[in-house]
């Protein structure tokens, strides 16, 4: 993990640029689809900042957060969010949010440490609260181009999803990269619902 910061903070213009204007709407409109009007969202991993501030031009209030502080500290220069530096493992919420957005951000972790940080978010949203995730599509696990990645297909995200407790599988979609020269690679999208009270 410490790694994969560390490429971020050092490559954090260029990871900027490259993703600020990636048009997600196919997966905005999924994700909101299963939310209300209003409320609180977590943007968890929130990169350049495109997609909390996205959610906070549709009425929501968005904490957006990010363990590279250059991310940050872009997210918060030039897409006017207010964003603040976490890791994933430091997520210590219960009932807070309607939604957390994870887009392109949790397949930085590995395998054991998902198993830990799921439950975690499945502990800050409320009841009936959701959250979205999206990993490279497939079977491969280490570093990648100076940073760690986990990809997952659907089995593979079965096994990390089916046993949370309390939560069902909303919706799982493969899509293709929305940038023109990543249009061959595949992504696996999943949104998942708590449906029990914490601790049944």
């Amino acid at each position: 993990m410490n790694e994969t910061i560390e490429y971020y903070d050092a490559n954090a213009e260029a990871y900027y640029e490259d993703t600020v204007n990636a048009d997600m709407k196919y997966a905005y409109d999924r994700f909101l689809f299963f939310l209300p009007k209003e409320g609180r969202l977590l943007d968890f991993g929130c990169g350049s900042g495109r997609d909390a501030a996205y959610f906070a031009s549709k009425g929501f209030t968005v904490d957006a957060v990010d363990a590279s502080k250059e991310m940050v500290r872009l997210a918060n220069e030039k897409t006017g969010v207010h964003a603040s530096v976490m890791r994933f493992d430091e997520l210590d919420a219960e009932n807070k949010y309607e939604g957390i957005w994870a887009c392109a951000s949790l397949l930085h972790c590995t395998m054991d440490e998902l198993r830990s940080i799921l439950p975690r978010m499945a502990r800050a949203v409320k009841l009936e609260g959701i959250f979205y995730a999206s990993f490279k599509f497939g079977d491969f696990e280490g570093m990648r181009n100076g940073r760690w990645f986990t990809d997952l297909d659907i089995s593979r995200a079965a096994s990390l999803i089916l046993p949370l407790s309390g939560c069902t599988l909303l919706d799982c979609w493969v899509s293709h990269d929305v940038r023109k020269e990543r249009r061959s690679e595949r992504w696996l999208n999943v949104i998942v619902r708590r449906i029990a009270p914490l601790g049944e």
